[in-house]
């Protein structure tokens, strides 16, 4: 379905509902109707269509109301019954459940899977883990099914992410071009990035670029897709990531390329954020965003600093403009910049010519941690900067290193 047939549904859908309803979020329309309109303003969403988040949000308060307000006899329709269990795995009330299963002296809902549901989304999902597997077959290929599919794989990841995937593809098979397969693609891809099984998580990052990369939740698909980069550092080659950003628009892929270089020049991955540099370079002749250009230098700067070359970085660094840059980023600029002078800085005490070697090897490392007890005060990035401090322990590895070779020459 095109875009444009999208919107025009959309809109009919609106309509209806519309002149259905009264009072606030109320419908004379059965649960299972609504239930079908919802079901096509979330997958709408997840493909791309954000103008239809509100009315997401309305369809979900017209079906809580009309669950809650509708006579019992209406749940002897199993169609209905169903849209009220779909309507709680779509995101919704789960007080609503709890309403339904304390007045459900019939026995309209199957009581296995308001258990479930119960326990689950009070986070006891394990407790009925067993259950659920059991009466996947049955509900397999009923409305149902894809929610429970989905459900099982999320139980599943606590205990072994990689069993999940067995739910998880299950539910996309079963609900192609859906809001279940963008969730089951963004779950697949966070189990295989927690066991780093990074073939299988390249194979899902792919699958979701290509098909959900405009949902609202592709945000977490871009958070996952750094840290695959960077965790997955000399497994993951370079090639893996430019075919994977390839399938994004070049703003997409610039700004990912811009995350990438940062975490790897935090991390000491030079060769990486070298390459991701690069990338976002090349791409800003595309975006036309100069503004990106100042982050693109400074992760450069910051990837060199450890290397041979660290002259430059300084120079680099120190040739950004302050009001280029965010807080945060200058505070990591000012930091790398102290590290870079320390390093080329030629220690007093080597021009000595005395006997005092151990003396003149030590005073580079007592510089450097004086250097950055002020430069951490200075910035308040002592406690509330995790990556900041490991920028500074590997800076300070390659300090003992110079002192080494100053001991040596000493003696």
């Amino acid at each position: 379905m095109t875009k444009a047939t999208r919107i025009a549904v959309l809109l009919m859908s609106m309509s209806w509902l519309a002149s259905a309803s009264y009072g606030h979020a109320q419908s004379d329309l059965p649960p299972a109707k609504i239930l079908r309109s919802l079901q096509f303003v979330q997958d709408s969403v997840v493909m791309g269509d954000h103008a239809a988040r509100e009315m997401q949000k309305y369809l979900l308060e017209t079906i809580d109301t009309t669950l809650r307000t509708a006579d019992a006899s209406i749940f002897e329709d199993s169609r209905n019954a169903d849209a009220a269990l779909a309507y709680i795995m779509s995101g919704g009330n789960p007080q609503t459940l709890d309403y339904l299963v304390a007045r459900d002296v019939q026995g309209h809902f199957d009581s296995r899977i308001t258990n479930i549901l119960q326990k689950y989304l009070n986070g006891r999902g394990i407790q009925v883990e067993k259950i659920l597997a059991d009466i996947l077959p049955e509900y397999r290929k009923g409305v149902l099914g894809p929610y429970l599919m989905l459900i099982a794989g999320n139980i599943a990841t606590t205990r072994d992410p990689a069993a999940s995937l067995a739910f998880f593809d299950d539910a996309r098979v079963t609900a192609p071009g859906t809001i279940i397969e963008e969730a089951a693609l963004r779950r697949s891809i966070i189990a295989m990035v927690q066991v780093k099984d990074h073939g299988k998580a390249l194979v899902y990052l792919r699958k979701y670029a290509v098909r959900f990369l405009h949902s609202p939740y592709a945000s977490q698909f871009a958070d996952l897709f750094v840290n695959f980069a960077i965790d997955g550092a000399g497994t993951v080659t370079t090639d893996n990531i430019a075919e994977i950003t390839a399938l994004m628009d070049p703003e997409r892929a610039e700004e990912i390329y811009l995350r990438i270089a940062r975490q790897a020049s935090l991390r000491g991955e030079i060769a990486l954020a070298q390459f991701a540099t690069d990338q976002a370079a090349a791409l800003s002749s595309q975006t036309g965003d100069v503004s990106r250009a100042p982050l693109s230098k400074l992760y450069s700067g910051l990837a060199t600093v450890p290397s041979a070359d660290v002259k430059s970085a300084s120079d680099a660094l120190a040739s950004i403009p302050n009001d280029e840059l965010s807080e945060r980023d200058l505070a990591l600029r000012d930091a790398a910049k102290a590290i870079a002078e320390q390093i080329v800085r030629t220690p007093e005490a080597a021009e000595k010519t005395s006997g005092n070697g151990a003396d003149a090897a030590s005073q580079p490392a007592v510089q450097a941690a004086a250097e950055d007890t002020r430069v951490q005060q200075q910035t308040g990035q002592a406690t509330a900067a995790p990556e900041l401090r490991d920028f500074f322990d590997k800076s300070r590895a390659r300090l003992n290193e110079i002192d080494s070779l100053l001991e040596q020459e000493e003696k």
